[in-house]
């Protein structure tokens, strides 16, 4: 007999098992534990995420962070533990875009981090997805790569710098979201000598590698601009919720954030107007390029109209040319033809055309 499934929504289904990799990509995932507060401090790489249950219920702040997130098992054992809904947990597995989503609970909060990838030749833009959950004394973050850009938050940890120890999970979640804005300034920097560079090739010495580097150039900008916009809105909006997770100390803090995020929407709108100017200017090199070869090309031409107008005359092999006949007639010529060519020249130099 079959089931009617008559009446029911898309909100009654289970949510969609998360999807697993195990099969292809094998490995585990690394997982640090950061566990403090004012005065202890524990730091340890765990192999298993149940290993890091024991911190839930302690009064101290725990950063729960896993690098290379492969396997939907893990994110399953988290979920169960700390509450995180299901469909957070596929979120975190998929790309999406930056933003910040409360479930009263915990914050989740999607972020890309930006990087320059030494691996390739060329200088491209790479970027992770990074995931945070902000809990009440708990900040779990996952990242597909291992490169970040939290190890001076790490060494802070460590250290006792500042006020990071003696502040809640919301200060320690702001210090990663302020680590990645900025890092955006590094970007913008490199991004800025590119310009220089290419802008001197552009002027100097337009080639057939220079167009690429100007595409490559543009699409990282607009890669840029994809990120950065939504993270704008994103952080705002984190600064106008009435959550007891964020304390005003770390909204005004956010409200700093905020301000970077512009300026660099900022430089990432200058920079791609030096884009477009780029390849306006290439290609007025490449027609400059072109029209300084025409003008030799037709000086050249020029000269030797005359001149082949007069070795045709007397290319002629007619009986009564009386020239033909005088010992002197080849020596004439050749110097009314170096006279000409020279007259031809000193008129163009006066005119500014060499």
């Amino acid at each position: 007999m079959e089931r009617s499934t008559r009446g029911t929504t898309l909100s009654d289904l289970p949510p969609a098992p998360l999807p697993q990799e195990e099969e292809r990509r094998p490995e585990r995932p690394r997982i640090t534990v950061i566990d403090y507060d004012e005065y202890h401090y524990h730091e340890a790489e765990v192999k298993e995420v149940s290993e890091c249950f024991v911190f839930k219920e302690k009064p101290t702040v725990t950063w729960i962070n896993i690098d290379g997130l492969r396997q939907g098992d893990i994110l399953e054992k988290l979920g169960a533990c700390y509450g995180i809904h299901p469909l957070v947990l596929e979120d975190i597995l998929t790309d999406q875009r930056p933003k910040i989503e409360d479930y009263e609970s915990y914050i989740f909060i999607v972020l890309k981090m930006i990087y320059y990838d030494e691996k390739k030749e060329e200088d491209t833009i790479d970027f992770d997805q990074v995931s945070l959950i902000l809990g009440p004394n708990f900040v779990i973050s996952f990242k597909e790569k291992e490169v970040d850009v939290f190890d001076a938050i790490r060494e802070r940890l460590r250290t006792g710098k500042g006020r990071i120890r003696r502040l809640g999970a919301d200060n320690l979640a702001y210090s990663m979201i302020d680590a990645i804005v900025d890092h955006y300034f590094v970007i913008m920097e490199m991004l800025g000598e590119r310009f220089e560079d290419l802008e001197d090739a552009v002027v100097t010495n337009p080639d057939t590698s220079t167009l690429p580097e100007i595409y490559n150039l543009k699409r990282d900008m607009l890669f840029l601009r994809k990120s950065v916009w939504p993270l704008r809105e994103a952080i705002s909006k984190m600064q106008r919720l009435d959550s007891p997770l964020i304390s005003e100390v770390t909204k005004i803090y956010l409200r700093d954030v905020y301000d970077h995020t512009i300026q660099v929407i900022e430089n990432i709108e200058t920079f791609r107007d030096m884009s477009a100017s780029l390849l306006e200017t290439y290609l007025s090199s490449l027609s400059n390029r072109l029209n300084e070869v025409m003008k030799v090309l037709t000086i050249i031409s020029t000269i030797f109209i005359p001149l082949t107008f007069i070795t045709g005359l007397y290319g002629m092999n007619f009986d009564y040319m009386p020239e033909l006949r005088s010992p002197l007639g080849y020596p004439i010529v050749v110097t009314i033809l170096f006279v000409v060519a020279l007259i031809m020249l000193i008129n163009f130099k006066r005119k500014g055309w060499l």
